[in-house]
Parts: structure tokens; sequence; C-alpha cells
């Protein structure tokens, strides 16, 4: 039976066999390709069947712990720390002199020199000498010839200082001679040439002094400074003046307040041709005074004697008050004051004001003034743009102020005057100044500057100051480039001023008030190297016209230009 059931199958699958073979041979084709064969195989994505490991069993370990703090307590040495060394900043070189030459206009020469030692903890010793002159003409007026106006200044200075421990010894001898000539005259009076030497005035003053002072920088400790000085001035032969001098302050602090005392002597001696007695001034101002950051006082006066050409010495009290406390610190201060002074009119200050007064000796005879009472009030303070600033208002009263006019006299056939020579109008009044000032540093580069007055005169004898103006006002401006180029400009302005002069005894004024005077100048410097540089000076850009006096014009147009060198 097994046997049957095995062939059967194969029977089966031999049948099916020789069929399929037959079918094959019946359908039997030609086939032509016309393309190569390319020969390719299916995508066949396969199949990862790899086991996933995950494991599903977490451990948790559970421990527990105890931390036990003890102190820890690091190892140290102790090493000391040096003092801190205070250096101070390098100081720069300093050249034992300098030359200074210039040239202008006008046939207008400069020569200045100074030689001084070296910088020195025991003292110093210098020489100083300057010439400066003009030698110019100048038109009185359009239909006048030009005149000779020019003049010259000499200055010699020897001087000296000792440092010893805690005080200074200092001492100077000096010279100065001035030469000016009167060129103005009234242009109405014709034919009129004068000489140089009739109109030539010379002046000379021959000086030395020595002072002995304190270098405290403690304003607790006593303090002193003192000045025995000598002069000699010589105007000719016949007039002449000596005078002697001392003056003096001591100080000291105690209970808190700052004490002392002032001490200032006078004594001159004229020749004989002029006075044949001596004048004398002289004042002791004791005070009381007292600062802080927010205020600060001063409580004192001035007692003082002056015998100024008359047989008694007037007496003189003048207060000496003064009070001021912050308002909004370091912008705003209000300060006032009471005071009031005597100006000496020796003949060394009424030479600078006008040197072509009268030669009549009136140069050494003036009354002093006296001002007996300045009541003053201000504020003052930062100005917020690298520098101060002041505003005040003063009322003064004043006796024998001085004022000065052209004497005109053609009657007096003898010495007759043509409005060259000057002379001395004292007058007692009344004046009221109110003034604005403002100056600053910015960035080191840029320095500015403004100054403004206001004056008001009430006067006794005269309806007006002569030649004052009745305002005046200066600007500047500085400008510093590297240290190399040095530049600066000014501005002055002079307000209306009524020019007179007197002809016999009569006061005439002239037809019109001087204008508005504006003087534009400019200077600037170039420093080539540290010891040589090249300045230049403009003054009265504008070319205006200005009368310092009635018959006075001034130069118009100068310019300088020159060199310094130091060695």
């Amino acid at each position: 039976m097994k046997k049957i059931l095995i062939l059967l199958p194969l029977t089966f699958l031999v049948c099916l066999t020789v069929s399929a073979q037959t079918d094959q041979q019946d359908l039997n084709r030609e086939v032509t390709l016309y393309n190569p064969y390319k020969p390719s195989l299916p995508v066949f994505l396969k199949r990862s069947y790899l086991p996933d490991i995950s494991d599903t069993a977490k451990l948790r370990p559970d421990f527990t712990y105890d931390v036990v703090t003890t102190a820890y307590t690091p190892e140290y040495t102790i090493s000391p720390i040096k003092p801190a060394a205070l250096l101070p900043d390098p100081l720069p070189k300093l050249y034992k002199s300098y030359v200074r030459l210039g040239f202008g206009n006008y046939i207008t020469p400069l020569a200045e020199v100074s030689i001084t030692n070296e910088r020195s903890k025991k003292g110093a010793i210098g020489f100083y000498g300057r010439h400066f002159s003009t030698n110019g003409k100048i038109l009185l007026k359009e239909d006048v010839d030009k005149v000779f106006a020019g003049y010259m200044d000499n200055d010699v200075s020897l001087y000296g200082k000792k440092f010893f421990r805690g005080t200074l010894l200092e001492g100077a001898v000096d010279f100065t001679q001035k030469l000016r000539y009167a060129y103005g005259y009234d242009t109405m009076i014709v034919d009129y040439d004068p000489e140089k030497k009739d109109i030539r005035m010379g002046y000379n003053n021959l000086g030395a002094d020595i002072s002995f002072a304190s270098l405290t920088l403690d304003s607790s400790s006593y303090s002193y400074d003192f000045d025995l000085n000598y002069d000699y001035f010589y105007h000719t032969n016949l007039k002449y003046q000596h005078n002697i001098g001392l003056t003096g302050i001591m100080a000291t602090k105690y209970e808190g307040f700052y004490i002392g005392s002032g001490l200032d002597v006078q004594y001159a001696i004229l020749s004989k041709s002029l006075y044949d007695k001596s004048k004398y001034i002289v004042s002791l101002s004791p005070f009381v005074k007292k600062s802080t950051p927010q205020w600060n006082f001063k409580a004192g006066l001035q007692l003082l004697l002056d015998r100024n050409m008359t047989d008694k010495p007037e007496f003189h009290i003048y207060p000496d008050v003064n009070f001021g406390f912050s308002v909004v610190p370091s912008y705003v201060r209000f300060f006032a004051a009471l005071n009031g002074k005597l100006e000496r009119n020796g003949p060394e200050k009424i030479m600078e004001e006008n040197p072509f007064l009268v030669r009549d000796g009136s140069l050494f005879k003036l009354n002093n003034t006296s001002h007996n009472l300045i009541v003053s009030a201000g504020l003052n303070g930062n100005n917020g743009i690298g520098g101060n600033y002041v505003l005040s208002a003063s009322y003064s009263v004043i006796d024998d102020m001085l004022f000065y006019a052209n004497q005109v006299d053609t009657i007096d056939i003898i010495s007759p005057e043509m409005g060259n020579f000057f002379i001395a109008l004292p007058d007692d009044g009344e004046v009221l100044k109110i003034h604005g000032e403002i100056t600053g540093l910015i960035k080191d580069k840029i320095w500015y500057g403004a100054e403004a007055n206001w004056y008001n005169y009430s006067l006794t004898l005269y309806d007006f100051p002569l030649n004052k103006p009745d305002w005046d006002a200066t600007i500047g401006l500085k400008y510093n480039l590297r240290n190399k180029i040095i530049a600066g400009a000014s501005v002055c302005t002079l307000g209306n001023r009524q020019l007179a002069f007197l002809d016999g005894t009569t006061m005439v004024k002239l037809p019109e008030k001087e204008p508005i005077h504006v003087n534009i100048n400019l200077n600037a410097e170039y420093r080539y190297s540290k010891i040589l540089s090249f300045w230049l000076k403009i003054n009265n850009i504008a070319f205006n016209k200005y009368y310092e006096y009635a018959f006075y014009p001034t130069q118009r147009f100068v310019c300088m230009v020159g060199f310094s060198y130091s060695l």
C-alpha cells in the first residue's frame, strides 16, 4: 500500500513535465533586441529583527551620612608693610637767563635781559634790565605838521634772597629812568615849533629795599613781615626828594581768632628849593578776624597821621570791616565791606599818571587823596566754566581827587603856556562804581577774561570829571596749542569823556566829547624749541584816533616783532 502511495505522485509529476516541454516547443518565437541589455536588481528592504534591550528594573540605593564640623585654623605669618613714599612731581628745568629783542614801527626798539642762578634751597640772586623806546612822529591835526612824540623807559634791578630756617631775607637795588616829551599843544596857536630840549621831561628813581619775613605755613603760628626801603627821586638839579619807609605786619592766632596789626611809616625830605620841611605818614592798623568754610569777618581800623605841606599833621581814622558768607557753597558768596584809606600822591605815582605837569615843582607838592569812606557789597564765586566771577557795587566819599587840565596862557610873554603842560586840579566828591569781572581757564588751553566798570561822579567844584570815562570794559582771550603756539586777542573800550583845558584861570570844554574808543589788540608766540621762540604784537588794529588828554593824540597802529632766547 505504501508503494502505491509513493508511485502515484511520481507518475503525476512525470506527466506534467512532458506536457510542459511540448507547450514550450509550440511557443518558440524570434525576438530582435534594439537596446543593449542592462541587468538590474530591484530595491529590497531587509527587515531587522534585532532584540530590544531595555531594562525596566530600577535600583534605588538608600544610605545615610553624618557631617561633623570642626574649626579650621589656617597658618599665617605677619610681614610689615612698607610706608608709602610721596615723591614730588619732577620739577621743570629752569634756565639761568633769557634775552628778548624786538622792533616795531615808529622806530620802536625793545631789549630785555634776565640772569638768575639755578634752583636752590639756599637762596637766589639775579639781574634784570630792560630798554623800551619809541622815536616816531604823530599828527596833531590834519592841517598841522607831524610832531615828535617819542619816549624812553629804562629799568635795571639787582636782587637776591636768602632762606633761613623759618625766615626769609630779601633785598633789591633798582634804578628807573623815564624820558617824556610834551609834544601836544593847542593847534590854534600858529608859528609854534618847540625844540626837543624845550619839551623834554626826565625822571630818575634810585631805590633799595630789604625785607625780613617768616616762612610759617601754619596760620596758628606767629608770623611777621617787615620791609625797609629808600627812594631817591630826581627830576632836576633843584627838584628832588629822598624818601625812607618802613612797613610791617605781625599776626598770630589767639583763642580761635587771628589778631594782628600793620605798621606803615613814610618819611620824605624835599630839596630846599621845593620845601624846607619834611613830609611824613605814620599809620597803625590793628585788626581781628576769623574765617570758616561758611563765613568770615574782619574788624579793624587804621589810625593815621599825615603831614603833607602843612605845619601840623592831619589825623585820620579809617574803618576796616569786612564780612562774607556762603549762599551756595563754591558758587555764590556774599561779601560786604566798610573801608577807608589814604592814597599817597608821591612824585613817582603822579609821574605815571601824567608826566607832563608844569615844571614848577608841583609834582612834589600835591595833597594826598583821602578816601574817607568806602561802602561796598557784592557776590563772587565759581562761574561753572572753569573760573570765577565778581559782581560788586561801591560808594566812596573822597577828598582831593586829582584831575589834570592843559594850561594855555599866551598873554604871559615871559613864560607863555601853549597847552603842552598840565596843572593838577584837586576836588572833593562822591563816586558810585559798579564792577563786574569774570575769568577762567578751559582744559588748560583757553583762557578767557572780561571786566567792566561804570562810574558816576558827583563833584564839588566841577560839573564833570576831567578826562575820566563814564565806563570802560575789557575782554580778552588766549589759546595755547600744545605749548607750541600761543595766541591771544583783546578788546579794550572807553566810554565818552569830556576833555578840557585852562585858558588862564577859565575852564574851557572842548566842543565835543571824546567818542567811544575801541582798541583791538592781537599777539602770538611760536615756540620753536624750549629755548627759542618768536613773537608778534599788534595794537590798535582799527587805527582809531585816541586823545589821552586835550591836544595829546596817541600813536595809532603799532606792530612789533621779535624773539626770545633762553640760556
